[in-house]
């Protein structure tokens, strides 16, 4: 009798990942599940309920495992979110950017060491609750889009690697949201009405700078609010509090409606302008990651998007004479609000190229 092939299902106790499961299993494949434990309350300095490390999240987890009738455990990897993930975000506040934690995460927990767990469980394969698409063609695996373009995740997966790719399933990919709202509640299962998670798990509350102010133990320097021309024009508590783009919350008076442009590190001043002065075609991108291993030659004509909820845009990318260098995209038209420490991710069609930190312009 030949024997089934083996699944670990990184489950969060929402409903993605709970029809992920239940897909997997109904396929004919040995699955377990299991949820990552990845920091504790006095970290985020919260309640842990709602978030994907809560007790009602694993409890959530382990219900509907207990419904599929496969095996069930929790991970902890406490310090190496903290290395990993935490402390890399962080820095880049610290650096006057807006990170997206999400891609670390994926990159060095769900898809290496938890990985690294699945084999000594002999799990053939990492499953998760992603809305992507992989595809296998002439011994290439390549990341695509979701068919459901409005849940599409394959965002934050670009800084995957193809040998990670080969050994990873996102059963969802070829789902709409509804349809596996549908399963879960055929199934009857406990998550089948949670709704999504709209904020980085880490920060329930969107407080991103309290998070990082108890993370440190420290509070911020406070500075000035600038014009384009450099006149002072409020006060700031601490850069850690703004992003590019920003509109609410600055503090200061105006007779219409001012922007923040800039973070400006070295003189700790935040610089506040008209919407105009948001929209740039160039965008210079740091330590890009092409899926394939291989850097293009040349010059190539594709599509980016520069932050999560981006559509994406037809640009040229101008690539480095080496690999590690700096890559250069030039949009046909005016992108809004491009943020240092938000990624630039490279399409072409549906399929993911790769993608890279966009640096301070």
């Amino acid at each position: 009798m030949e024997k089934k092939k083996t699944a670990l299902i990184a489950m969060s106790g929402g409903v993605d990942s709970s029809v992920a499961a239940e897909l997997m299993s109904e396929k004919g494949y040995s699955c377990i599940g299991c949820t990552m434990r990845l920091y504790e309350n006095d970290m985020i300095g919260e309640d842990l309920f709602g978030t994907c490390c809560s007790k009602k999240d694993t409890d959530d987890a382990r219900a509907v495992t207990e419904k599929i009738g496969i095996p069930y455990h929790i991970f902890h990897y406490e310090k190496e979110f903290i290395d990993n993930v935490i402390e890399p975000f962080v820095c880049s506040y610290e650096r006057g950017e807006t990170p997206n934690p999400c891609i670390r995460c994926n990159k060095y927990l769900k898809f290496d060491i938890l990985y690294k767990k699945a084999k000594e469980l002999d799990c053939e394969y990492i499953v998760t609750g992603h809305y992507a698409r992989i595809e296998e063609k002439d011994g290439h695996f390549y990341l695509k889009k979701a068919v459901d373009d409005t849940k599409d995740q394959s965002y934050v997966l670009y800084d995957l690697t193809e040998e990670q790719l080969s050994h990873t399933m996102f059963p969802l990919g070829e789902f709409k949201k509804t349809q596996a709202r549908e399963i879960a509640e055929k199934n009857e299962f406990v998550t089948s009405h949670k709704s999504d998670s709209q904020d980085i798990c880490f920060v329930p509350d969107g407080d991103y700078a309290s998070m990082i102010k108890r993370y440190r133990g420290k509070e911020y320097p406070d500075g000035d609010i600038v014009d384009k021309n450099g006149n002072v024009i409020g006060h700031h508590y601490g850069l850690i509090n703004y992003t590019i783009g920003q509109r609410r919350g600055l503090g200061v008076p105006a007779d219409r409606r001012l922007y923040v442009t800039e973070i400006d590190t070295e003189k700790n001043r935040v610089v506040l302008s008209d919407n105009e002065f948001l929209f740039k075609r160039e965008v210079t991108v740091r330590d890009f990651h092409w899926i394939t291993g291989e850097m293009p030659k040349g010059d190539i004509r594709c599509s980016s998007k520069i932050r999560y909820k981006h559509k994406e845009q037809p640009a040229t990318v101008t690539l480095p004479e080496k690999e590690g260098g700096i890559c250069k995209i030039l949009f046909d038209e005016p992108q809004r609000a491009i943020t240092a420490g938000q990624s630039a991710v490279l399409y072409d069609g549906d399929i993911v190229l790769g993608g890279g930190i966009i640096c301070k312009q």
